[in-house]
């Protein structure tokens, strides 16, 4: 089977990434995580608990073939502080992709997010575009970048207003969405998982 290391396992995307995993014997999922992960009935995987600075010994003892990072945090999270919310969704995707390619990943898949660019106007698109670049750098074999629009789907109390006014709003909205700005559709994020 593919042995893949997930971070981000906490989040929506992680969420659906493990439900997705359940019942597939072509699949070996690894989680690594700062806090207990519920899993979902049937879920055959590893589940490794520690701080982000020992991700690196995980990702050597367990060798996977491949990582997904569907690390980030929000603005409220991270005390709508532009550093605190920098050092989770760029340094530590960076500092945990350098520790898999240290130890032989030769493939990652990383959510970003729709309209990353270094001259974006919105501060958490500058950030995404930042860490786009700098994953770039690491040396991974194939690197997938995957740029979703607003996510959907349960999140576990994780309860944003803009967030869910616009979730509410998106089957109209997407309707308005075409050319260039069709990537800013919101996308169930099971679909992103597939």
């Amino acid at each position: 089977p593919l042995r893949i290391a997930l971070v981000g396992a906490t989040g929506l995307v992680g969420r659906e990434a493990i439900a997705l995993s359940v019942g597939r014997e072509d699949v070996r999922l690894t989680g690594l995580a700062r806090r207990e992960v519920p899993l979902p009935r049937g879920a055959r995987m590893e589940m490794f608990v520690a701080e982000p600075g020992r991700w690196g010994e995980v990702l050597e003892a367990v060798r996977p073939s491949a990582l997904i990072c569907a690390l980030g945090t929000t603005w409220r999270k991270a005390g709508e502080d532009e550093d605190a919310f920098r050092a989770v969704d760029r340094d530590l995707v960076l500092e945990t992709a350098r520790a898999a390619r240290e130890h032989g990943v030769e493939r990652m898949v990383a959510i970003s997010s729709a309209g990353a660019s270094l001259a974006a106007r919105a501060f958490y698109l500058r950030v995404k575009g930042e860490m786009e670049r700098d994953l770039a750098k690491v040396g991974f074999r194939r690197l997938d970048l995957l740029r979703p629009g607003l996510l959907r789907g349960p999140r576990d109390g994780d309860r944003r207003r803009a967030e869910r006014i616009g979730i509410a709003l998106s089957p109209v909205t997407d309707l308005l969405l075409h050319g260039g700005w069709r990537g800013y559709r919101s996308i169930p994020a099971r679909t992103v998982v597939l």
